[in-house]
């Protein structure tokens, strides 16, 4: 019996710092639009579906123990969009390791070129982003339906 216990305790440990961690939407949805507005660009909207997209990535990079903007079953970003129930016709990803916070990881994409790019993007009009175990990292920036 203690042994069952034990075992359901430490599942339960695992299960919850498997679980993506929070991020703060208004700092990441702050931080995006001051960086668009500093470049002339309109505010993107913060979108659920993306955010779901993102949630999906981040943990089965986390879960699998990979890294790459190809899922571990193959899927591509727009695929994982159209999946969620997002129909897009624009789109773009961004995915981060080992960044502790926000902060961090969003310096970190304004400081490359291709992240930059996806962020100052006049394509899309909504974004996301997640944080999974391992602090691995998934924006996602999209246009709804054209």
């Amino acid at each position: 019996m203690k042994k069952r216990r034990l075992a359901a305790a430490f599942l339960l440990l695992w299960a919850v710092q498997a679980q993506a961690e929070d991020v703060d939407r208004s700092a990441a949805l702050a931080g995006v639009n001051s960086l668009r507005a500093g470049s002339g660009l309109p505010p993107l909207a913060y979108s659920a579906r993306l955010e779901q997209a993102a949630h999906a990535h981040a943990g089965d990079m986390a879960r699998t123990g990979f890294f790459s903007h190809t899922g571990s079953s193959g899927s591509t970003l727009g695929t994982r969009l159209t999946g969620a129930g997002y129909g897009w016709c624009a789109a773009a990803e961004n995915i981060a390791k080992g960044q502790p916070g926000l902060a961090e990881v969003m310096a970190s994409w304004q400081a490359s070129r291709g992240h930059r790019r996806n962020m100052l993007s006049r394509e899309v009009t909504e974004f996301a982003i997640a944080r999974g175990a391992g602090n691995i990292w998934v924006m996602v920036l999209a246009r709804p339906g054209c």
